[in-house]
Formats: structure tokens, sequence, C-alpha cells
């Protein structure tokens, strides 16, 4: 396994220089947002799409550096029901995956989407309950006449330029937000439906992250893994449940937080998720994301880097010699 970083949190720092610094932390891999939420300050398709100089010397500064590229992101909603904000989010996919092709990037990660209620809404609408019915109403209409639809289509794009690994982040907000919702996606669309298993979303949902990485590796449904952490305040939660609405700076009053890996859960439990990666056979990269707002971006950073390179297996396994 080798230990990457989501390179956002540098996106005020010019490409070279965020690649010197990550390269200076011993880290492997990069992840690069090309648009959408994560921005493109790194890598911007409408510059190195079909530019076959710029994207040797892009490629040339990563890899000498002994750095790779894990997976290109452009997590958005190319499914809102606002005509103009999908047209934009599905343009900025269609440049992400011609551009993984002509920079050999095997996965792109991003969210599911979430639709409106019908086709004239104007926002999203992320259904969590069966009832009242017209819930349940909602549910099928997404599923029927617009994910699964709009999915099959983009496999069949993205299959024809090479790439077979679309990572989905299972994200509260979006209609995949757990295991079950990415395998129905993915029994739907095919195999090319995966996760980009980020235990800092589930946690909070009452997910335990080794049990979820049993499930879905036995499908080898895991192409890119994110290492972030969520703290749970168990007060609060006693006293409010998980689902919470307040900005995250309100720490001390919300029921779970975003936190540097080791901050959520300690040592221990990251090792048995190391541990279940390995066991499923997940060998790629576990990439950082930081958004942890207790800890300043070089700090917080260090600190997942330290406790996971601490935790990571970087030898290929051996006969079983006793046995």
């Amino acid at each position: 396994m080798k230990l990457g970083v989501f390179t956002v949190l540098y996106q005020n720092l010019p490409f070279e220089v965020m690649l010197d610094k990550l390269s200076e932390m011993r880290v492997e891999a990069v992840e690069l947002g090309t648009g959408n939420f994560p921005g493109n300050s790194h890598c911007n398709p409408d510059v190195l799409l079909d530019n076959p100089e710029k994207i040797k010397s892009f490629q040339r500064s990563i890899e000498s550096r002994g750095l790779t590229i894990s997976a290109l992101s452009c997590h958005g909603n190319p499914l809102h029901p606002d005509v103009k904000i999908a047209r934009e989010a599905h343009n900025v996919w269609r440049k992400t995956v011609m551009l993984a092709e002509q920079l050999e990037v095997p996965v792109i990660n991003g969210f599911s989407g979430c639709p409106g209620d019908h086709l004239g809404a104007k926002h999203p609408n992320w259904v969590t309950c069966s009832w009242p019915p017209e819930y349940a109403e909602v549910l099928d209409w997404q599923w029927n006449e617009v994910v699964i639809p709009y999915w099959k289509e983009e496999a069949k794009f993205a299959e024809h330029h090479g790439i077979n690994q679309i990572a989905f982040e299972m994200h509260p907000g979006f209609v995949v937000y757990n295991p079950e919702t990415l395998l129905k996606l993915r029994e739907h669309v095919g195999s090319s439906i995966g996760a980009n298993f980020d235990p800092s979303h589930l946690v909070w949902q009452g997910i335990d992250p080794v049990e979820a990485i049993k499930k879905l590796g036995r499908e080898n449904a895991i192409f890119h893994f994110h290492a972030k952490d969520t703290y749970l305040d168990q007060s609060n939660i006693k006293v409010n449940g998980v689902l919470d609405t307040k900005h995250y700076s309100k720490v001390l009053d919300r029921s779970w937080t975003f936190r540097s890996v080791g901050y959520g859960h300690n040592e221990k439990v990251w090792k048995d998720i190391v541990s279940a990666l390995r066991a499923v056979g997940y060998d790629y990269v576990l990439s950082i994301e930081h958004e942890d707002m207790l800890a300043s971006i070089d700090e917080g950073l260090m600190k997942a880097i330290t406790l996971l390179k601490g935790t990571l297996f970087k030898e290929q396994l051996t006969e079983m010699w006793w046995a």
C-alpha cells in the first residue's frame, strides 16, 4: 500500500511547490482535483487535455519526485435539478475521464449525485425515510428515471476511454451513501462502479468501517481509499442523534466532527481498517484528506502521515510458512 494525499489542502500553493512539499513529507502519491467541489488548482483539464507536451511535462514533474497519481477527483452533482449546475458538473466529469485516459490514471473519484423530487425541482432531495409514502415515490423516481440511466450512459463513456474504475464516495446528501446503495448502483450499471472508501462519512451513520470493507471487498468494489477520521461526540449523540445540520465550526455542539487520522478513532481502529483492506486484497493508495478545523494544515497532515506510516504494510505477503 502507498500513502497519498488529496492535494486540495494545498490548493493555494503552486503545483511544483505543492509537489516539493509532499515529497519532503515522504508521501508517495497525489490525488488531484480536476474541478467541481475540489477545484482544479493543480490539474486543469482545459489546460492539459489534448496537449501532449504539457501532459508530458506535468507527468515529469510528478514522477521526478518519486510520486504517482492515485486518482483524479471531480466530486460534483451531475444530477442536480438545476440544469446549469448539472451541465457544469457533467462537463467536468467528462473532461476528467478524457484526461485520465491521457494521463493513464486508472481511477476517477466523485459523487453519485442527487436529483430533485421531480423534473421541475429547484434543489436536490436526499431521501432518508420511506414514510410518508411520497418519499418512497420520490426515491423510486430518482433511481429509475435519473440515477441509473445517467450512470449507465456515463459508464459506457468511461469504458470507451479506458476508464473502468468509477469510485464513488459514499456520502450523505447523495443517493449513494452506504455500501447497500453503492452495490445497488453497481448491480444496475456494472462492475466499473465501486467505492472511494472514506470511513469519515460512514462511522457517524453507525457503520463499522471494517465490516463495510469486508462487504465491499468481497465484491471487488473498493477502488480507492480516503484516510479521514470523524470524532463522535457521544454526549451530543445521546441527546440529538447523529443527524446534524449545524455548521462544521460548532464543534462543541455537533454530534460529529471531521478530524485528522487518529483524532476520531485510535491507532488500533486504523490498524484494523488497514488489515481489513489487506485481507480483501486492496493494495493501492490510502489518500489522506485533511479537513480538521482543530489542526493547522501542516500539523494535521503530519499527524495523519505519522500515524499511517506506522500502520501501513509495505512488503508483499509471503507464503504461510507456519501452516
